[in-house]
């Protein structure tokens, strides 16, 4: 037999609900959170904040190792290898930004065309995307840019076409999940607009996804364009870019190992922590999506 149950401590002849224990965030997720941080106040405010102006040359100085004064030495030519690490995360985050985004754009035009409308017009934008997914999107791009003489935007608006097939599948096929709905069947016995009826009740319950999405390709973009800017055919020479100081700094490696590993390391920092980020935005929007 069982004994009486306990006393919930409240107001008497009420009902008190424990609340729910929450699933809190991984240490891994905290930590890609900070670095992410960090690198878009350096994007913001990097040259002002940076000790020293990331363009001048200091040819008495030279080559010299991490110092008081320069944190993390300099290179041939008596640049600050921090400053210019800090000021370098903008040419990071907004070509990786504007790609993110305009794939994003035009992965939701399309997918949300194709997943809605279906038949002729769903064919022919699988068949774009199937013929753009195919193609190597980096070795792409550096045979365009090479022919065109080399730029950071050119560079980017490339990368933007070559990213969007991606895009275009998750919301083509979260709207043929959409579309047969009760909502959706409501709207169209409203008679109301299909671009009404795709932008402004399907995209809504579709952006969740390909802003998760949008993450993933901010990281390859990421790399992409550090890539390209390696290969001498994104920011011009001398630019503070992580990719250009990887590059000029290649043969400064045993003489202040700081040049080199420095934007390395950003690169590869802010490349995971944009992709755990995603991840984790991924998973918690598919609980969601399962808890309903």
């Amino acid at each position: 037999m069982s004994g009486p149950l306990p006393e919930v401590p409240g107001d008497a002849g009420s009902l008190r609900v424990l609340p729910t224990t929450r699933r809190s965030v991984s240490p891994i997720v905290i930590a890609a959170m900070l670095v992410l941080g960090i690198v878009l106040v350096c994007a913001a405010i990097g040259p002002r904040i940076a000790p020293h102006d990331p363009n001048e040359q200091d040819l008495f100085v030279g080559l010299s190792d991490p110092s008081a004064q320069h944190w993390l030495g300099t290179d041939d030519l008596g640049r600050d290898i921090f400053s210019r690490t800090v000021a370098g995360a903008r040419s990071a985050v907004v070509g990786p930004l504007i790609i993110a985004v305009g794939a994003m754009l035009i992965g939701a035009v399309l997918g949300l065309l194709a997943g809605y409308n279906g038949g002729a017009v769903d064919s022919g934008v699988s068949r774009w995307v199937e013929l753009v997914y195919a193609l190597p999107a980096l070795l792409v791009a550096i045979v365009v840019v090479g022919v065109f003489g080399g730029g950071y935007f050119l560079a980017v608006f490339l990368l933007v076409i070559l990213f969007s097939p991606v895009d275009t599948r998750i919301a083509r096929g979260a709207a043929l999940d959409q579309r047969s709905r009760p909502y959706v069947e409501a709207a169209r016995l409203l008679d109301l607009p299909r671009w009404q009826i795709m932008y402004r009740h399907i995209w809504p319950n579709v952006m969740p996804y390909s802003l998760a999405n949008a993450f993933l390709t901010f990281a390859f973009a990421l790399v992409s364009l550090a890539a390209l800017s390696y290969l001498g055919l994104g920011v011009g020479p001398g630019a503070a870019d992580w990719g250009r100081m990887l590059s000029e700094s290649r043969t400064l490696l045993f003489d202040n190992p700081a040049a080199a590993i420095a934007p390395g390391v950003a690169i590869a920092l802010t490349a995971v922590s944009v992709s755990v980020l995603g991840d984790w935005l991924s998973e918690r929007f598919s609980e969601r999506g399962r808890s309903r």
